[in-house]
């Protein structure tokens, strides 16, 4: 049976909200947690979630075999990173100085402790969590029915810091400007939640489900 959506298992991601969220917003679809090759390569679509520190992310993701299907499904369908699943889709990342999938341009920064405080000097705890807003980035199927500036909910220690601000979809800010979402072709990442984020973050994933980009 052809799996509609694969939802990548290597043992770091919080696969259940993920998993049922997708399921709430695409019933009748076949939506599979696996950590199989073979699966993710013959699925319509591919999300792949991730939490932790990312040294950890990637050799997990190594140790199951999944390296060569995680690329070759970024570059050839439907993909959707969240949280370290959009680190890790970059060159390299500070966190233990870690090589990345080199997908996209750039590299993955610490928030600076130095520059981590708010407007009135009170200091921000690092990691970032909570609710932010989102400033749209360009226009794109997966910001559809979703108001500029929507409120998602963000855990995170480090952010994206891509090369080619072409590629970003999203900013947000904490307490400077960051990029929070990136896009490139059939491709689509974000560092906040979805599966978290009520209204705003079940519109994207189901945006998702619809969305029929062009291949290159």
């Amino acid at each position: 049976m052809t799996t509609d959506i694969a939802v990548i298992d290597y043992g770091m991601g919080n696969l259940r909200s993920v998993s049922k969220a997708i399921e709430h917003v695409a019933p009748g679809r076949s939506v599979v947690v696996t950590s199989d090759p073979a699966t993710v390569a013959a699925a319509e679509r591919v999300v792949f979630p991730g939490q932790g520190a990312m040294p950890d992310c990637m050799r997990e993701m190594e140790a199951r075999g999944l390296h060569e299907a995680i690329v070759a499904a970024a570059r050839s369908k439907p993909f959707l990173g969240i949280c370290i699943g959009l680190q890790m889709l970059f060159e390299r990342s500070e966190e233990g100085d870690t090589a990345g999938l080199g997908l996209l341009p750039g590299v993955v920064r610490r928030f600076p402790a130095a520059q981590m405080v708010d407007a009135g000097g009170e200091k921000l705890k690092v990691p970032h969590m909570g609710w932010n807003e989102v400033e749209q980035g360009m226009a794109h199927p997966l910001w559809t029915g979703i108001p500029d500036r929507s409120r998602f909910y963000f855990v995170h220690s480090f952010f994206p810091q891509p090369s080619d601000e072409g590629i970003v979809a999203g900013w947000s800010a904490y307490p400077f400007r960051f990029a929070c979402a990136a896009a490139r072709d059939n491709l689509f990442a974000v560092q906040f939640h979805p599966e978290k984020s009520h209204t705003a973050g079940l519109q994207l994933l189901q945006n998702f489900v619809a969305w029929k980009p062009v291949v290159r």
